[in-house]
């Protein structure tokens, strides 16, 4: 055996099993992820979002709350607790960029209270916490009045509690509807269902969107959403609302179908409503907290207004 022969022929480029030089298979790579990278700047320019972070994000906080849900009823609303107050905290902080004197910490503290008083107490307690809190906003913010950096006119005062109100109403008291309906009997199946069925809904429009979207839908409001995107939302969600109400609520075909069809509208508002806050506002995102998200009113808004649908049609038909 010659030295060439024992030593591997070093003057030589080694080659893998496969007759792949090193060479070849880190230009390989390279081209690949410069592909994988192309392609996912089509998909973030399309729709607005970056795949990879966002993905990530969701199954993060979708799996955290699933966990919760089924095996920790009491984590699950500390979860979704810590979640309202983030939420009405990143909204207040969006609204002082835009302009608006929003308190921080009587707004903070009103999501806590609120979404306990859902929990333990029920209804009646929640909507007495919920004035409770939004008048504390208010005189909050009528007592700021005496510090000179934060005085105004009658409009300008009157606007801020606007949104001061905004905030209890549309993410305290509905971020904490949730828990109003998971304390219910077998009320985790139908917080579960109306959860998977936004997923579906979000999911559907983005394929269907990305793939055949030709036709906007709300162009001022948000220009990347299409009636293709809509079809494709309403048929997932009617499937995925079929196949929940049969096999994990134990109702009707004819209520998945309608189930399925509410959700749908539901979810589709909240986003609309939320991308028209954020025009009005001037923002493209609540926050930067949540990569390929923005923030979590961002990935919250259409849950906010399904968990109300969902509590109302359980109390209808359940």
């Amino acid at each position: 055996m010659t030295e060439d022969s024992r030593e591997g022929r070093p003057g030589r480029p080694r080659r893998s099993p496969q007759g792949i030089t090193r060479a070849e298979l880190e230009e390989r790579v390279r081209a690949r992820r410069e592909q994988f990278e192309e392609a996912n700047e089509k998909i973030t320019a399309r729709t607005g979002r970056n795949l990879i972070p966002a993905i990530a994000i969701g199954l993060g906080l979708g799996g955290t709350m699933l966990v919760s849900l089924l095996f920790f009823n009491l984590i699950f609303f500390i979860f979704v607790g810590l979640l309202v107050c983030v939420t009405a905290a990143e909204l207040v902080q969006a609204l002082r960029r835009s302009g608006r004197t929003v308190p921080l910490i009587p707004t903070i503290a009103s999501g806590a209270a609120v979404s306990a008083a859902a929990y333990f107490f029920g209804a009646s307690a929640q909507w007495l916490v919920l004035l409770v809190g939004a008048a504390v906003v208010c005189v909050w913010r009528i007592v700021m009045l005496a510090s000179r950096s934060h005085r105004g006119s009658v409009q300008s005062v009157v606007r801020d509690l606007s949104a001061g109100l905004l905030v209890q109403g549309y993410v305290v008291f509905l971020g904490s509807i949730s828990l109003l309906l998971v304390v219910q009997p077998g009320g985790q199946w139908w917080v579960l269902s109306f959860m998977l069925i936004v997923v579906c809904v979000d999911t559907g429009a983005y394929v269907a969107g990305l793939n055949f979207g030709k036709h906007p839908m709300a162009p001022r409001i948000s220009p990347k959403k299409t009636w293709e995107g809509l079809a494709g939302a309403a048929i997932t969600a009617l499937v995925a609302g079929v196949l929940l109400s049969v096999f994990l609520l134990q109702e009707p075909v004819w209520f998945g179908l309608l189930l399925g069809a509410v959700i749908t509208v539901t979810a589709t508002f909240g986003d609309l409503a939320e991308s028209l806050l954020k025009r009005d506002m001037g923002i493209k995102d609540m926050s930067t907290w949540l990569p390929g998200h923005g923030g979590f009113l961002d990935r919250l808004d259409s849950m906010l207004p399904s968990a109300a649908a969902a509590y109302v049609l359980f109390i209808v038909f359940a």
